[in-house]
């Protein structure tokens, strides 16, 4: 667990909504954090973890198992001024992942972002330029 919750308890942190999409090499998911500040964030293979505070000082905390396995090593993440972006590398490129979490029940926080998704069967982009994006500020 992150520092930021180590000593907290469970009703003073409170996950922020995110959105999602699924392309075939990546998973894209952008939380929606106002001004977030002392971000941390750790992604693992199974898991991701996202603690900070927003304009207000609430603490977030967003913690998602997923549906299938990433290369941490080769994902991504960036912070704006309204939301903290993570682009994952898939294990399994072209597997397309139909939900976020290894879990079936879907969280309120959780919903597919329908202005990014796309039918990518027959996708030649390979993610290449998102992926580019990202490593512009890393």
């Amino acid at each position: 667990m992150l520092l930021c919750v180590l000593n907290l308890p469970a009703p003073s942190h409170q996950p922020a909504r995110a959105l999602w999409f699924d392309r075939k090499k990546y998973v894209t998911v952008n939380i929606t954090v106002q001004k977030p500040k002392d971000v941390q964030v750790d992604i693992q293979a199974d898991k991701m973890v996202l603690c900070c505070k927003n304009d207000e000082d609430d603490v977030i905390y967003n913690e998602v198992y997923f549906y299938d396995k990433i290369e941490p090593n080769d994902s991504r993440e960036r912070v704006y001024d309204r939301t903290v972006n993570f682009l994952l590398r898939k294990v399994k490129p072209d597997v397309a992942w139909p939900r976020l979490q290894k879990d079936t029940a879907k969280p309120s926080w959780i919903n597919v972002d329908f202005d990014n998704w796309r039918d990518w069967a027959n996708e030649e982009d390979d993610g290449k330029a998102e992926f580019d994006d990202y490593m512009d500020v890393s």
